[in-house]
């Protein structure tokens, strides 16, 4: 983590054309239709100068992180909650190594959603969001989300009826109460195209080291491919608010992605305008006692509690 002293980085953005957050936040009209998952919007510079843009980008991250962090452990409330809903091989779990990665751990809650448990299916699906939102302080990370009840669960017909417009609006409800109580949510929809999400499956098979990975009910899913790009639409479309919104993410260049990523969540950081608590104790007392301590030590004088 950075030190006390150190000044803000000032991390160059000559290769954007504008922040991240508005190049990639969606609009009323979002068409999965027409959404380029191989783009890299806004991004002049090639993959060798996003990263090395991402290493300047992971050191602001890691001061920010512990500026948050501190706030915390200080009574402070706020947070940071990133959301990854992507289909499989999408590469939400390289954003959690390379992104999130770059700051401390202990400054980080990472949780992702499967198949609901017995206990979690008793209860109203966002039970479990709720039960999992980040402490303050801390950097939320949801590898899958409350999305999944109005993606995978619509797909498969896990309920009856025409219940989305209304989950849609509980999911709004919820994320307005989240972000009010002082959480900045941070929506990304890692998008990835047909063709490269069959590559990199077929590229699992091929690697002895990524067997654990592959699943043959990705390739099941595929076969409800529309149908899942239908619902990633419609969602997107009705959930993403001035309080949460959604950002695409062109998924197909791994090196693009966790660097728009990477930039998102900065933004968010930086708009938090951290700064380091106050010492809640008498900062000159304190230096004299560490200076009466070194004056003991060359002394030779046996370790004792010293008096404030």
């Amino acid at each position: 983590m950075a030190k006390e002293g150190k000044k803000k980085s000032g991390t160059s953005t000559r290769a954007w054309e504008a922040p991240a957050s508005q190049l990639l936040r969606v609009g009323s009209d979002f068409s999965i239709g027409s959404f380029d998952a191989a783009a890299t919007p806004g991004w002049s510079g090639g993959e060798k100068a996003a990263l090395k843009r991402m290493k300047k980008v992971g050191e602001e991250l890691s001061e920010l992180q512990e500026r948050l962090f501190a706030e915390g452990k200080h009574g402070g409330t706020r947070s940071v909650l990133l959301v990854l809903q992507g289909m499989d091989t999408a590469g939400k779990g390289g954003i959690v190594r390379h992104v999130v990665g770059m700051v401390d751990p202990q400054g980080v809650h990472h949780r992702s959603f499967g198949v609901p448990t017995e206990e979690e299916r008793s209860h109203h699906y966002l039970w479990r969001i709720r039960n999992a939102l980040p402490k303050p302080g801390k950097i939320g990370v949801f590898d899958r989300s409350q999305y999944e009840d109005v993606l995978v669960v619509r797909v498969n017909r896990l309920v009856d009826g025409d219940p989305w417009p209304e989950r849609f609006g509980e999911i709004n409800d919820f994320e307005r109460e989240v972000a009010e109580s002082g959480t900045v949510i941070v929506k990304c929809a890692m998008l990835v195209s047909p063709d490269e999400q069959l590559r990199r499956l077929e590229e699992r098979l091929a690697r002895l080291d990524k067997h654990w990975k592959y699943n043959p009910g990705d390739l099941d899913e595929r076969e409800n491919w529309d149908a899942y790009m239908a619902a990633y639409e419609d969602a997107i479309r009705n959930t993403s608010t001035d309080w949460a919104p959604w950002h695409a993410i062109p998924a197909d260049n791994k090196w693009f992605a966790r660097l728009a990523v990477s930039e998102l969540l900065l933004e968010a950081l930086q708009g938090l305008e951290l700064g380091w608590p106050a010492a809640d104790f008498d900062v000159a007392a304190e230096q004299s006692r560490i200076a009466a301590a070194k004056d003991a030590a060359r002394r030779g004088v046996p370790s004792m509690r010293l008096q404030g």
